[in-house]
């Protein structure tokens, strides 16, 4: 059993790995469909309310609920699957609580990205908003996201993916990673 969390800032690569995860059979729990479901489960739009329910549920249910939320999700997939993938980890203490549930079977991959190729690439899938369009920039993300404890989090990454070259390149580590496991990523950097 292999439980390979993913954690970055936006648009450094997270949802990329995710999907070649899938792509390779892996299966993918994301986080951030916990939000979703908890912003459809109050008659919220998730494309507008994401960053509002992630705090709400934080305040309501402590700082690990949406990795608590989670575990159920991975343990499940876990039934059929050697490996999973949680995709969206945003906390040192989410961290904590995946350690806590899967000890050693639990690998951090910290996916790093430069700030202008993110900027770059959330542009690309229109998630860098301006704040007259009522969205937030790239900068209010960042901050919202290591107000959680994301750059604890990326601290405490066992190792990290850079995702500053091509696209292949990314997914071709990726692949790796999940074929050959983390030490043979971690030999290579």
């Amino acid at each position: 059993m292999t439980v390979i969390g993913i954690v970055g800032l936006p648009g450094s690569g997270k949802s990329e790995a995710a999907a070649v995860a899938r792509e390779e059979g892996v299966p993918v729990v994301t986080m951030g469909d916990v939000i979703r479901q908890a912003c459809r489960d109050r008659g919220l739009d998730p494309a507008t309310h994401h960053g509002e329910m992630a705090r709400t549920l934080r305040e309501e249910n402590g700082p690990d609920a949406i990795a608590q939320a989670s575990l159920p999700l991975i343990e499940d997939r876990l039934d059929d699957a050697d490996t999973v993938v949680v995709d969206g980890i945003r906390s040192d203490v989410e961290v904590e609580r995946f350690v806590e549930a899967f000890g050693e079977e639990f690998t951090l991959v910290e996916v790093h990205a430069p700030e202008d190729l993110r900027a770059e690439r959330l542009d690309l899938r229109g998630r860098d908003a301006s704040a007259e369009e009522g969205g937030e920039s790239m900068a209010e993300r960042d901050e919202r996201e290591l107000g959680f404890g994301m750059g604890e989090a990326m601290a405490m990454a066992d190792l990290t993916v850079e995702n500053d070259a091509s696209l292949e390149a990314f997914q071709s580590t990726v692949r790796r990673l999940l074929s050959d496991g983390p030490d043979a990523i971690a030999d290579e950097q």
